[in-house]
């Protein structure tokens, strides 16, 4: 696990230089790998490439610094992630004559690359950001992994081109801060982050989960491919039991595979069925007792450590459980919020930085529970095609303004629990006649329509997600796996995977997600869609391949998640930052919002008039960035 950083002088430059620009690069995401640094330097007559890395060292301690190149020194890589199956293909290349001279798997993606080309790219399971120079070919390849676990941004100006695992890298190598991206600005104000291929910067992008770039020195022009992966989204005629075992039998290959490391590991273990499947698999793989490693919090109605600690005693874990408060909040907020270098208003970042800050004093790898939901159909909002469809065809379209408007009241909370009033209105607001309701369903922050009251004009886009659409082929999801599959492109990616890399990178902790497994992927895609969700039974397969293990109704115990108070928090703790951001001479500054809307969304939150969260976080998020982005220049 590390950070990657590299770029391409589109003309001749001297060394000192060059080394000066990596070096910098490489020491502002030292976090990412405060174990080891490595650099590559290679100056032709018209340009110069560079490539460093920062290393946390967790497999080969001894012989896996990077850079590495081959035997002929016509290849260079650096690597940042981990490589599960690297010690079933190093077998393989090995009896094929393959000679290795470490036992790392950043060896074996140079080596498989050697023999078999990009294509060997597929073969690969894991996260993984990595860039390869070839110099026979004259080529930088620079991939990212199939559900997108670790980083890669990009920019490509007239003087370079540069990627990087993070946008402090980019950003603060431009000789000044880059416009602001309106699709950035929308997709963040409504999804509550920003997906690939954007980022919220206009000349910067996000590398798309399961892609590559090959870029041609001889050119200097590139492309961006996708790294082959067939999923059959058509169900396949298979047993109940068959599927069941086959369930079982992937999750506990996966948890295997994922908890090689030579450094101690342990599990996040939150009670909830994702992590708690993870915990008891790994304990029943290890001969002493595994640590797990859970957060509570000083709000009762937000707290939930009783189930972890209930599954803790279950598998004989050394079990490590922290609370935390508003105060443990004001001292991390700043600097977790700017981490992620763009806009980012995933509450639950705040509780995952601080398990991750806890976890990493007594193991350097977590396994998560995350993907468990994406993969196995665990998600409430997967329900709203079902609702969608009945409430359309009971309720008249010219009826549901008036039920809306009247529910509005109704349904109005003070508090920032999503509690069944929160989750009916946001159903409410999602109904679409059209069926367009689950892109509206995944939009944490605002709606379409909230959207046009808190932006000016000139930054709203019309269609947002139309590239998504014609992605993925699917306009109008209408079944669980067509919603699986907007989830996986969307927030996966931009949302559950950064909050868990940003969060754990700054604490030098590496999270590992067993469910996230291309195999497992591809089988639950086969799958007929009652096997994963049965009637309201969510995650219905996974649960019933390992009911057995856990006591009677276990399973069925309903879990919030990772939420936190931060709407409370923004009326007290946050307020008088919170009040800053909505002065109107910086607003008017700024040109982005309708100054009165924005006053009186914020302010009717504040007042305890309508509980208004996820937007108002949003726009705290938003402006934070914003004034230490553009105004603070620290």
């Amino acid at each position: 696990m590390c950070g990657i950083n590299g770029f391409i002088k589109k003309q001749n430059v001297d060394l000192a230089t060059i080394e000066k620009q990596l070096h910098a690069m490489n020491d502002s995401i030292v976090h990412r790998g405060p174990d080891d640094d490595g650099t590559f330097f290679d100056i032709q007559d018209n340009m110069a490439i560079a490539m460093g890395m920062r290393r946390l060292s967790i497999i080969d301690l001894a012989s896996g610094k990077q850079p590495i190149s081959s035997d002929d020194g016509q290849l260079t890589i650096v690597f940042n992630g981990e490589i599960y199956n690297y010690q079933i293909l190093r077998q393989e290349l090995i009896e094929k004559g393959v000679p290795f001279q470490t036992h790392s798997d950043t060896e074996v993606i140079l080596k498989l690359y050697e023999k078999y080309g990009e294509d060997s790219f597929t073969r690969l399971d894991g996260m993984f950001a990595f860039s390869i120079h070839d110099k026979k070919k004259n080529k930088i390849l620079i991939a990212r992994d199939f559900f997108g676990e670790k980083p890669l941004y990009y920019t490509d100006t007239d003087k370079q081109f540069i990627w990087a695992s993070e946008l402090k890298s980019i950003v603060n190598d431009l000789d000044h801060r880059p416009e602001i991206s309106r699709t950035g600005l929308n997709h963040f104000f409504r999804l509550s982050y920003i997906p690939a291929p954007h980022s919220i910067y206009k000349d910067i992008k996000k590398l798309e989960a399961n892609h590559y770039i090959a870029y041609d020195l001889a050119t200097l022009k590139f492309e961006i491919k996708e790294i082959a992966f067939e999923v059959d989204y058509a169900p396949k005629k298979i047993s109940w039991n068959s599927a069941k075992d086959k369930t079982r039998q992937l999750v506990q290959e996966s948890v295997q595979s994922r908890s090689i490391s030579d450094v101690p590991l342990g599990t996040f273990l939150s009670g909830g069925v994702d992590s708690s499947i993870v915990s008891l698999a790994l304990s029943q793989m290890k001969e002493t007792k595994i640590e797990t490693f859970s957060i509570g919090f000083e709000k009762a109605s937000f707290d939930e450590t009783d189930k972890s600690r209930l599954v803790a005693k279950l598998i004989d874990s050394k079990h490590h459980e922290f609370v935390i408060g508003e105060d443990d909040l004001s001292e991390n907020i700043h600097e977790i919020i700017l981490n992620f270098d763009e806009p980012f208003s995933d509450a639950a970042a705040l509780p995952t930085y601080l398990v991750s800050k806890k976890t990493r004093d007594y193991v350097k790898v977590a396994l998560t529970g995350d993907g468990g939901d994406e993969v196995f159909g665990g998600y409430n909002k997967y329900y709203v095609g079902k609702l969608n469809t009945k409430y359309t065809n009971l309720v008249p379209k010219s009826m549901h303004g008036f039920l809306q408007n009247v529910s509005g009241s109704i349904l109005s909370t003070k508090d920032d629990k999503r509690g069944k009033r929160f989750k009916i209105k946001k159903m409410l607001n999602s109904i679409d006649y059209d069926g367009q309701y689950y892109w509206d369903i995944i939009s944490l922050a605002n709606t379409k329509e909230q959207l046009t009251k808190l932006l000016k004009t000139d930054f709203l886009e019309s269609d947002l997600f139309q590239e998504y659409k014609d992605k993925i082929s699917i306009s109008k999801p209408g079944s669980l796996h067509e919603y699986r599959q907007v989830d996986q492109v969307l927030s996966l990616e931009g949302g559950m995977l950064p909050k868990v890399d940003r969060t754990s990178m700054l604490n030098s902790l590496e999270c590992r997600a067993p469910f996230l497994n291309k195999q497992i992927w591809r089988f639950t895609a086969q799958l007929p869609d009652n096997y994963l969700m049965k009637g309201w039974n969510k995650k219905y397969i996974l649960k019933e391949a390992f009911k057995k293990d856990f006591p009677d109704e276990f399973l069925e115990k309903s879990k919030q998640g990772f939420n936190i108070p931060v709407g409370d928090w923004l009326r007290s703790s946050l307020r008088a930052e919170l009040e800053s951001f909505i002065d109107v001479a910086f607003l008017e500054s700024q040109n982005i919002f309708n100054v009165e809307n924005c006053l009186a969304l914020v302010k009717d939150h504040l007042s305890n008039k309508r509980d208004s969260t996820y937007s108002v976080w949003a726009f705290y998020c938003f402006q934070k960035w914003y004034r230490h982005t553009y105004l603070s220049l620290t």
